[in-house]
């Protein structure tokens, strides 16, 4: 007996309008994966990265964590970097967080919040070096806004400067590295005004936000 029969259900309807619509999606899906763009991005339940770009199985390289951090000692991140660059020849990283994301609000409170602590100490430095921004805007909803924003900004200059890209670009190839934010409100994205594509914008560069 299955457990969870309802998301099997799901899962056979699902399966059945997607082949209706192309008889042939799932045999060519299975014999190769060419996605253009990989998306890094927050574990949160309500961003489904396919759906929100409407792009489909298959176009889309998908790597989430809480508050879509990129941190040069996480081999699970590198790793999924290194065969989107190496072997899928993605083209974009897109870095892609989320206003009233719950990782990026834990990190701007005092209680503990047990071993995620850890984990959160990335953006809590981030708040610190920029806490002058941040202790001038008038409450509490607006520095977890804003950090939101610094948080991708940061991410999206860490992805610039693993080994990973700085070898592709100087092998010269294309890859472009961009920071967004997705609204829960409205369900649209935006983008952040970053756009790294060789080693000349992470050097250019003093100030990401």
């Amino acid at each position: 007996m299955k457990v969870l029969p309802h998301l099997f259900a799901n899962n056979r309807a699902w399966a059945a309008r997607i082949s209706q619509a192309d008889p042939d999606f799932f045999a060519a899906l299975a014999r190769q994966q060419s996605p253009e763009y990989l998306w890094i991005g927050c574990a949160d339940s309500r961003v489904p990265a396919n759906e929100i770009v409407g792009l489909r199985p298959g176009e889309l390289f998908v790597h989430r964590n809480v508050a879509n951090l990129v941190i040069h000692t996480d081999m699970n991140c590198l790793a999924v970097l290194q065969y989107a660059v190496e072997v899928l020849q993605v083209k974009h990283v897109i870095v892609c967080g989320h206003y009233g994301c719950g990782g990026v609000a834990a990190a701007l409170e005092a209680p503990s919040h047990g071993l995620i602590d850890h984990w959160l100490r990335h953006i809590r430095d981030i708040a610190r070096r920029r806490a002058a921004e941040l202790d001038a805007l008038p409450d509490h909803a607006a520095r977890v806004h804003r950090l939101c924003e610094l948080n991708i900004i940061e991410q999206a200059a860490n992805v610039a400067t693993t080994p990973i890209i700085q070898d592709a670009w100087r092998r010269g190839q294309a890859v472009a590295i961009h920071g967004w934010v997705y609204d829960l409100h409205d369900g649209l994205l935006d983008d952040l005004g970053v756009c790294l594509t060789c080693g000349d914008d992470v050097r250019g560069s003093t100030d990401w936000a």
